[in-house]
Formats: C-alpha cells, sequence, structure tokens
C-alpha cells in the first residue's frame, strides 16, 4: 500500500505524541490525519515544512524512497525572502558549501506561486519593504533542512516550503490535509 499524505504545516511527521516525556502533544501527529494501521513515513518532513509525504506497509519500498544511495528526485516549491533573479541561483546549480557537507549540484528555476496553492495557517510573516520569490529547487539528497539551509547560504531564506514530489508521486489534486490511498 502507498499513502500519498499532503502534510500541513506544524505537523510532525510520527504517529506518537511529539513529546511524549510529559504527555503533551505540542503538534498534531500523522494520527490526527491517517488511520490507516501499520503504516510508515518513508522518509521525513520537517515540521513547518508542508506537502508530499509517502506512507507505506511495504518496508521494501519505504527504504527504497528514502535510503539516499537510491536518489529519488525531489521537488520543493520555496518561498524565499528578496528578488531573486536567475544569476542568483548558480550557487545552487553548482553545489553548495554548507560546512558539514557540500550539496550535489540542484536543478532550480524562479517561478511563479503555484497554481491551486492552499493558504498556510499561521502565514508567513511577510514585510512591506521586502518582496518575495518563488523558486523550484530539485534535489537527490535530502538532508536535514537542507532546502532552507541552501537558499539562506545564497542570501535568500526561505519563508515556505513545500514538498511537490518524490520521484514519480505528486501532491497533484490532493488537498492540504488529505491523503490518497494507490495501493
Amino acid at each position: 500500500m502507498i499513502i500519498l499524505f499532503n502534510k500541513p504545516f506544524n505537523v510532525v511527521c510520527q504517529f506518537s505524541p511529539h513529546d511524549p516525556k510529559n504527555g503533551q502533544l505540542g503538534h498534531p501527529t500523522l494520527k490526527d490525519f491517517i488511520d490507516i494501521p501499520s503504516v510508515y513515513a518513508a522518509g521525513r518532513l520537517d515540521t513547518d515544512s508542508e506537502g508530499l509525504l509517502i506512507l507505506t506497509d511495504d518496508g521494501a519500498l519505504q527504504h527504497l524512497l528514502s535510503h539516499p544511495k537510491h536518489k529519488e528526485i525531489k521537488t520543493y516549491w520555496a518561498q524565499v525572502e528578496g528578488d531573486v533573479k536567475n544569476e542568483d541561483l548558480q550557487a545552487l546549480r553548482l553545489g553548495v558549501d554548507l560546512r558539514d557537507f557540500v550539496t550535489k549540484p540542484a536543478e532550480v528555476c524562479v517561478i511563479e506561486e503555484p497554481a491551486n496553492l492552499w493558504p498556510r495557517n499561521p502565514p508567513i510573516r511577510e514585510r512591506k519593504a521586502i518582496p518575495t520569490s518563488w523558486l523550484e529547487i530539485k534535489i537527490s539528497e535530502g538532508k536535514n533542512r537542507q532546502v532552507r539551509r541552501m537558499t539562506a547560504k545564497i542570501g535568500f531564506p526561505t519563508l515556505r516550503l513545500i514538498r511537490y514530489s518524490i520521484g514519480q508521486y505528486t501532491i497533484d489534486n490532493i488537498e492540504n490535509g488529505q491523503f490518497k490511498v494507490l495501493k
């Protein structure tokens, strides 16, 4: 079974409470949205990121989708602070030194705000004097907070991050907070 979940902002990618030490939930979990037993996330998505999370009950498929050696291309839409020009993105296309590792070259371009985008709750902080831009970023890695660190490194901090796809799987026709079962 494969489940495609359009994860909302502020949801933790696990089924158990976020802070089990004191019994407080802190953030909603996958259990608040998906009531299907014996499925597990194939990879992770930060609490403050939105978009595609794949869940499955197939351990081999989970490994295939989440292990870095299989290099599934992940596509992200990033709303960043600042007016990004095409030439600003060259460093991402070459690979960026993030101190603990150098990223592999990314495919990246400036895009219009994605169509059919849902409102984020709460909304991002916008400053009237500073414009924002949208980027489409394709990477085959998926290290902790990688896209956010990449855009910050080139001077355009990420305000909103949405994973649109992993390989062939996308969030097309899946409302935010909803899921679709494929098998």
